[in-house]
């Protein structure tokens, strides 16, 4: 599929979008690019891998090179045609790669955010909290090869942390919370997203938006406000520019279909459609040999998103 995605990768930017279900109350829109939570339960799972629908065999991906600065920033509850009726989103989507034929991997949101992090569900089907083997997730994959990294979590306080933090903030948006039981120090309040902008940036870098700015609560108008805004702020940082990469994503749908956005912007991105069937393990693979690191659980036959990548940033598979 091209050159290697981790050679080539001088900056990796990636949103992912993604959206859950959950009962909390919806607030008045705001233009702010900052935002609180709900806190969760803790009984204990059994983890238990869910194969990826869109499996292709990888080999091992080569050592990196150059570190790559990726982001991803993770939007709520919205499947592909209703938010591309959004004109924020479809302005986004109009200009850069589009993946249409990308799918969440479970209901509601809680299994699709661990999805993307840890390549399996862990047999989970609902949001409430459970404790989670440590070490077995991107965290922990990226802290252990010394490349740096910070989720950025709208609504998170410093008092009530990643645990009990008030709305807009939600635990279950959070899945760096579940392994091992607490957040490492990598997660933070959006607060200190626009200072590591302006001043040294981690090479992977997390977003999640609160219950309105990620489209769970309110309108994808308003949430696309919101992201269009985020994405300027990101895409005006020196660590964009030099070697940037990001990656948009939408948690699930909103009714009865599981295809959800992935919106992929690159500094010399072109506008591109692309149909090739595509789902969260898709995203972690992606992310996973971006960095040299080995694929967890369902990601390791993952098709990677190499399809979405300018020629330069191909993958050799």
């Amino acid at each position: 599929m091209g050159r290697s995605l981790v050679t080539y990768a001088a900056g990796v930017l990636v949103v992912a979008v993604i959206v859950a279900c959950g009962g909390n109350q919806r607030p008045a829109p705001s233009g702010s690019l900052y935002g609180q939570a709900t806190p969760a339960r803790s009984p204990s799972s059994t983890p238990t891998a869910s194969p990826s629908p869109t499996a292709a065999a990888p080999s091992a991906p080569p050592i990196v090179a150059t570190m790559p600065h990726v982001f991803v920033l993770v939007m709520e509850n919205t499947g592909l045609n209703r938010a591309l009726r959004a004109q924020p989103i479809a302005r986004l989507a109009s200009a850069n790669g589009l993946a249409t034929n990308y799918h969440a991997v479970a209901t509601p949101s809680l299994p699709n955010y661990l999805a993307l992090t840890s390549g399996s569900t862990w047999g989970i089907a609902d949001n409430a909290y459970q404790s989670l083997p440590a070490g077995e997730d991107l965290g922990a994959q990226l802290t252990g090869a010394g490349v740096s990294w910070r989720a950025y979590m709208e609504g998170m306080t410093t008092a009530g942390g990643c645990m009990r933090s008030p709305y807009p903030y939600a635990l279950k948006h959070n899945p760096f919370a579940y392994y091992g039981g607490e957040c490492p120090a990598n997660v933070v309040p959006i607060e200190a997203l626009d200072a590591d902008l302006a001043g040294v940036t981690p090479s992977f870098t997390w977003i999640t938006p609160g219950l309105c700015h990620d489209g769970h609560d309110c309108t994808p108008e308003v949430a696309g406000a919101w992201l269009d805004e985020a994405v300027a702020r990101i895409t005006s940082s020196d660590a964009w520019r030099s070697s940037g990469m990001l990656f948009i994503v939408w948690d699930e749908g909103d009714g009865g279909s599981d295809l959800v956005p992935l919106i992929v912007i690159t500094e010399d991105a072109t506008a591109i459609r692309v149909e090739t069937q595509f789902d969260h393990y898709s995203l972690l693979a992606t992310i996973e040999d971006l960095y040299g690191l080995p694929r967890l659980g369902a990601a390791k036959t993952a098709r990677t998103l190499t399809q979405l990548l300018p020629a330069r940033h191909a993958l050799n598979r």
